[in-house]
């Protein structure tokens, strides 16, 4: 089995989340909703772990960005979770 396949297989139901650090107004709006999830790093949103097991208020956090700068995803298939457009 390769390394890739590894990686897939230890990232099946789990999450992804991305922050656009171009268009993150550094409002920390994230760091209340997903408590632990996100920290601020140089003013602008940065996740604490990349991947992690699904959680709701990561998904209300991309939701509630005012600049749409957060996207959760499947971290297997890539498909956009959070937000929805």
């Amino acid at each position: 089995m390769s390394q890739e396949q590894d990686q897939v297989q230890g990232d099946a139901g789990k999450w992804r989340i991305e922050v656009d650090r171009l268009v993150c107004a550094g409002t920390g709006l994230c760091l209340g909703t997903a408590h632990g999830r996100m920290r601020l790093d140089g003013g602008r949103a940065r996740p604490v772990e990349d991947v992690i097991t699904p959680d709701d208020a990561v998904t209300d956090a991309a939701e509630t960005c005012p600049m749409e700068a957060i996207t959760v995803r499947d971290a297997t298939t890539g498909e956009v979770l959070a937000p929805l457009r």
